[in-house]
């Protein structure tokens, strides 16, 4: 098991990119370009990240083996940073970042002070010096068929757990229906298909949406964070026709961070 310092770590080097914000219908709202580098300092003790973006004023973070910040790292480097309780009268949000070779992708999803989604920003990068290789567009053929995966959970106390998932997806007269089976639980749900918005629909004050977006990633937010209810935000990252990985943040009915889990899944049908 590696330490989360050692788990940042895997972050280190020069990223290039683009922030690019979407609204939750999909809108571009704007699309710049930004480059981060993560220097370790002090035989890696330190870490120092610098981001700079298109137009607006540089950043600078420092971290210590101490501290860092609050973010959640798994093994691979993929990592997560917001709130560990949901607080309904303050704006909600948060970072979801996936890593797969030399390239990066985050989702951050922004919620308003009425705690609807207001946007959603996707940042896709590579490694200084690298090849870039772009998804494209995620579009709902793209996800259709049988997907196995291996997940990979971890608690505010840094508990972990592993187990195996199952996710079905296929069209019926026009709606997305959806089989997802872990932990020995086996849910389903059906989305209308709007353009690039998968609106998971079954009662107006539970309604989760799915946004498709560039370099084959998605967003998966509930229109509307209620306490009382259980609450998830997701990222997708469909990484080849075959490969993706999802990352979920779960809250709990009391609006209590419980778990940071990672999904690895193949295409087998």
């Amino acid at each position: 098991m590696k330490s989360q310092w050692e788990c940042f770590l895997g972050n280190l080097g020069v990223w290039d990119g683009s922030f690019t914000t979407f609204s939750p219908e999909g809108e571009l709202l704007e699309d710049i370009s930004s480059r981060i580098s993560f220097e370790g300092l002090n035989e890696n003790q330190e870490l120092r990240l610098t981001l700079e973006r298109e137009g607006k004023q540089d950043i600078v973070l420092n971290f210590t083996k101490q501290g860092i910040g609050g973010i959640i790292f798994l093994d691979n480097g993929a990592f997560s940073q917001a709130p560990v309780q949901f607080n309904p009268y303050s704006q909600f949000g948060g970072e979801l970042g996936l890593i797969h070779q030399n390239r990066r992708l985050r989702i951050v999803q922004t919620f308003d002070s009425n705690c609807h989604i207001k946007r959603i920003t996707l940042i896709r990068e590579y490694r200084s010096g690298t090849e870039t290789v772009e998804s494209p567009q995620l579009k709902v053929d793209d996800l259709l068929g049988e997907w196995h995966g291996e997940a990979f959970s971890i608690s505010p106390t840094l508990e972990e757990k592993t187990f195996n998932t199952k996710m079905h997806l296929r069209l019926n007269n026009g709606r997305l229906e959806q089989t997802t089976t872990y932990g020995g639980k086996t849910l389903t749900s059906s989305a209308t298909v709007n353009s690039s918005v998968l609106a998971f629909d079954q009662n107006s004050d539970r309604q989760v949406n799915v946004l498709l977006l560039p370099g084959g990633a998605s967003a998966t937010f509930p229109v509307k964070a209620q306490l009382g209810k259980p609450l998830f935000i997701e990222s997708g990252w469909l990484i080849n026709p075959n490969l993706r990985q999802r990352m979920i943040r779960m809250y709990n009915t009391k609006g209590e961070w419980v778990s940071l889990t990672l999904v690895t899944e193949k295409k087998v049908d």
